[in-house]
């Protein structure tokens, strides 16, 4: 049987009703936003130990980038519901823009070569 993945919008969905039902009802906006900076910096965190030159300290052992890359997309999922976005929509024109916008210039980037 072939594994099933997520879409998006699917998983916008998930997130809302598990808010509503589990978790009583989102944070506000603003809070939101200062947890989505939080977990981001739990990931730069991680990746600085794990791919750059800071070592572990007792407090990271045993975390995984998975799962804080889960917590990053589950807060950033939080606040597109919160606020209307429909990041399905908002990533199909978004690769729109860049496709207009970038079509040659990494290319031509001699930096990338």
């Amino acid at each position: 049987m072939p594994e099933q993945h997520l879409s998006i919008k699917e998983a916008q969905q998930l997130v809302d009703k598990w808010i509503t039902t589990t978790g009583v009802r989102y944070f506000s906006e603003l809070t939101n936003m200062a947890i989505l900076a939080e977990e981001v910096g739990e990931v730069a965190r991680l990746m600085s130990r794990l791919y750059g030159d800071q070592s572990f300290k007792a407090s990271d052992k045993g975390k995984e980038l998975s799962d804080e890359l889960a917590d990053v997309l589950w807060v950033l999922l939080c606040i597109a519901n919160q606020t209307g976005v429909d990041l399905s929509v908002a990533l199909e024109k978004n690769f729109e823009k860049k496709n207009i916008r970038d079509a040659e210039r990494h290319k031509e980037n001699e930096k990338l070569r």
